[in-house]
């Protein structure tokens, strides 16, 4: 996902050293709750909301977030009181709306209460500690590494990138304290991506000497720290041997009560299976199909590629509107999309230089990458800025949308390809969209099994490799550690696109009975759309009234 605008979580923003100043409820554990008065005004909810919000964000000591096992314990001590007000809000009476924006500020409470029980990254997590863009490689690396396009920086920048500099080795420092119980796993992927930063930062340093010699040995004293976190955590990898999956009981649980998923583990694990039995079934009745076409060929230069590209974004837009599939409001701007898509993705390489998995397939047909990318994910960030709403129309913390998100913008590939999106073009584009959904079955089977502890890290690279088309793209490259970083680090993020494409699926299903003849294709998005960017079994209670799932979550 690329220009995501959107205010970053905390566990995010630390990851990618953004130095603004938060404040904190210092609580201890052993705080005494107080019974709080029970309410059953909405006006309520919004302040709790805030209060939620600001609490949420770690103090600041010496100029960084002060994740230490004591700010910890208080934080979390800090969280009942408000876990405590919220029970007492008093929803009978509110509309269906009202009492989703109830559920998403529960559902990021017990976000954070699963980080604190749970994940406890700051202690069991060494990639928690990184000059890296955040909790995923989709958020901005313009941090501590501003772009090379930005150079000679503006006196403000220069300022930033000073301070930020500065900051590095105390964050680095930290870390080597807090990380008493590091996950094994984690561990390994940490110092596979932290050789990577040491030569990230040891580009800035030859940028500086050219652009800003004053920053220089700011810049050698950042790298230096880092290098030093990296010989720490080799010298100690051995120790570190907490399992890095989080346990099906503990799954269950963070599907439930954070992510208000309706199924188990093992519900989901069977809907994969099933929905691989029916992509490969698919795709060999397309190759069948096709079997006397020529193979696709790959574009040749970036301007081909440039093109082609632009071509397929522009054959998006065209179909949408003369096929009613839904609404391009007039705030949504594909021109902000491909001014930054133009200039990524060349030629399927990521910053680093190393090809991308998914280039083999864009190089051939981009139409259900972009479908995903620009109409899926820019254009939901884009219907988020412009959301007003102050529940609803803020980032969701914790990643509780990540299903809703990828489900969508993963769904796309599939549902625009049976509306005839991909018709009158290359034949065997149909291919591409079944193969790169094996792909995220692959994905999603290695969540589940290294978050079950079935398998290890290696074992899930193995299985991923054995498992997706075209493996010989994958075998060891960086996008399969980047996929294996972001499934251990974030549960359920490839899952979720799978789940989330069928929770999808279940809603087209349940409003196309409800409404019979009447139901109509772009009526029935817009209204998806338009209940924002929250869990789907909010959005299905919101859009038809059928209230089971929620029951079930609430149990």
């Amino acid at each position: 996902m690329n220009n995501m605008s959107f205010k970053i979580n905390w566990l995010s923003w630390f990851i990618s050293i953004q130095m603004i100043g938060f404040s904190v409820v210092n609580l201890s554990c052993d705080t005494k709750i107080e019974k709080a008065i029970t309410t059953n005004d909405y006006q309520d909810l919004i302040i709790l909301f805030r209060e939620f919000r600001d609490f949420q964000d770690p103090t600041l000591v010496n100029g960084i977030p002060d994740f230490t096992e004591i700010a910890m314990n208080e934080q979390y001590g800090g969280l009942k009181v408000l876990q405590n007000k919220l029970s007492e809000i008093d929803t009978t009476g509110w509309s269906i709306p009202y009492q989703v924006d109830y559920h998403l500020l529960r559902a990021e409470m017990n976000g954070l209460e699963f980080q604190h029980r749970i994940l406890k990254p700051w202690s069991r997590d060494p990639c928690f500690y990184s000059i890296r863009p955040g909790m995923t490689d989709h958020f901005s690396i313009e941090g501590v590494l501003p772009h090379p396009e930005s150079f000679p920086l503006l006196e403000n920048d220069f300022q930033t990138l000073k301070t930020k500099l500065e900051n590095v080795p105390k964050i680095y420092a930290q870390a080597q304290k807090n990380l008493t119980n590091a996950a094994g796993d984690l561990a390994r992927l940490a110092i596979h991506f932290t050789k990577e930063d040491v030569q990230l930062l040891n580009d800035l340093v030859d940028r500086l000497k050219t652009y800003h010699p004053k920053l220089e040995l700011h810049a050698q004293k950042a790298r230096d720290s880092v290098e030093d976190y990296l010989q720490w955590l080799i010298k100690n990898q051995d120790s570190m041997t907490e399992p890095a999956g989080l346990g099906i009981e503990n799954y269950n649980w963070w599907l439930k009560n954070v992510h208000l998923v309706p199924y188990t583990w093992d519900e989901i694990v069977n809907a994969v299976h099933m929905e691989d039995n029916r992509l490969y079934t698919f795709l060999k009745l397309e190759q069948n199909q096709n079997r006397d076409l020529p193979k696709m060929n790959s574009v040749k230069s970036p301007q081909e590629y440039h093109d082609y590209v632009r071509g397929a974004v522009d054959h998006l837009m065209k179909f949408l509107e003369e096929e009613e599939i839904f609404t391009v409001q007039d705030n949504l701007d594909i021109e902000k999309y491909w001014s930054a898509r133009k200039s990524s993705f060349r030629l399927g390489s990521d910053a680093l230089g190393v090809p991308d998995y998914f280039s083999y397939y864009v190089h051939r047909e981009p139409v259900p990458h972009e479908a995903h990318e620009g109409l899926g994910h820019d254009f939901e960030w884009q219907r988020l800025a412009n959301d007003d709403r102050e529940i609803r129309g803020t980032r969701r913390l914790y990643f509780i949308e990540w299903i809703r998100d990828e489900g969508w913008a993963f769904a796309l590939e599939e549902l625009l390809m049976h509306a005839g999106v991909l018709n009158n073009r290359p034949a065997r584009g149909k291919e591409i969209v079944y193969e790169q959904a094996i792909f995220r079955n692959c994905r999603a089977l290695s969540d589940l099994r290294m978050h079950s502890r079935e398998l290890n890290l290696d074992e899930a690279m193995e299985f991923c490799v054995d498992c997706a088309p075209h493996s010989e793209l994958l075998d060891d490259s960086h996008h399969l550690w980047y996929e294996m970083r972001t499934t251990l680090r974030i549960p359920g993020w490839h899952m979720g696109m799978v789940l989330g494409k069928i929770q999808i699926m279940k809603l087209f299903r349940d409003r196309a009975k409800q409404l019979g003849d009447e139901f109509k294709l772009n009526q029935f998005l817009d209204e998806f759309l338009a209940t924002g960017f929250i869990p789907i079994s909010l959005v299905r209670w919101e859009m038809t009234g059928l209230d089971d799932e929620i029951k079930e979550l609430v149990q």
